[in-house]
């Protein structure tokens, strides 16, 4: 089954019985993130959820990367936002990544190249993380003025309060396996063996039972919850829609598309890193 159109950010294929591979697919964007790849993923997500021939659900990027964060276009939307259009598309990111997280199936990321800013959710909602080893992980919010404010409950979740000050305040560059190492991946291979890993482990899902895999994922949630109150949506959505709409926010973003470096950056800066 293939249903790759040509204007759909997403291909979805079924490499084997039971298995749906959902392909970011945005290739000559390095797969990044606009409304409509939001939208069409949550969608997605909500479908998949209740069809008996996807058993597992893989998430995969066509191209070089897996995804590279935010669209340029979509950042420069994002400038001319008012304060309620900010709130609704931060509203509507944080309902995909809980469809993505409330899966009833096992979901493995399989991540390669760029895996930048809203990318690190999509792997933190994920139950099985396998990466490329020269992926390249990067929670560069902060870097534009920005804060990781929708991602972060499942971000901390995953990797902890500890690991998640150092890489959300940084906004560096960290590895494969630094992330692997963080929590935040499970398996490092090489990249020519990514997707035969990642089939291989869907292979072994199959083996188990369809709904004690399901109950064992709501099991897992109810012991360890990810923060995902209508409080905890709202505060994140809320939060990151005042600091976009706010003068910092404002100028990084301006001075990231004009390709110059932020206004609090003291001296010759070095160009900052993508989101």
């Amino acid at each position: 089954m293939n249903t790759q159109t040509d204007t759909s950010p997403l291909d979805i294929s079924r490499p084997h019985e039971g298995v749906t591979v959902v392909w970011l697919n945005r290739p000559q964007k390095h797969n990044a993130m606009t409304q409509a790849l939001i939208a069409e993923l949550q969608e997605t997500f909500t479908t998949l959820a209740k069809d008996d021939n996807t058993r597992v659900l893989v998430l995969a990027g066509r191209g070089k990367s897996f995804c590279s964060g935010a669209d340029l276009n979509y950042m420069k939307s994002m400038v001319e936002f008012s304060h309620e259009e900010n709130v609704y598309d931060a509203q509507c990111f944080a309902a995909m990544l809980q469809a993505l997280h409330q899966f009833p199936k096992p979901v493995i990321a399989a991540l390669h190249g760029n895996v930048f800013a809203g990318a690190t959710g999509l792997a933190a909602c994920s139950d099985i993380v396998i990466a490329a080893d020269d992926a390249r992980f990067c929670i560069s919010e902060v870097k534009l003025g920005l804060v990781p404010a929708v991602i972060s409950p499942y971000v901390v979740a995953r990797i902890g309060a500890h690991q998640a000050r150092r890489y959300c305040l940084t906004a560096e560059v960290f590895s494969a396996d630094d992330a692997r190492q963080a929590g935040l991946v499970h398996r490092c291979v090489p990249a020519d063996a990514l997707m035969n890993e990642v089939m291989a482990t869907a292979m072994q899902l199959l083996n188990n039972a369809p709904r004690a895999l399901a109950t064992t994922k709501n099991l897992i949630s109810y012991l360890v919850p990810v923060p995902a109150a209508r409080e905890i949506t709202d505060y994140t959505a809320a939060l990151i829609a005042r600091v976009r709409t706010g003068q910092e926010a404002q100028s990084g973003l301006q001075a990231f598309l004009d390709k110059q470096p932020a206004p609090w950056i003291q001296g010759t800066a070095s160009e900052p890193n993508k989101p």
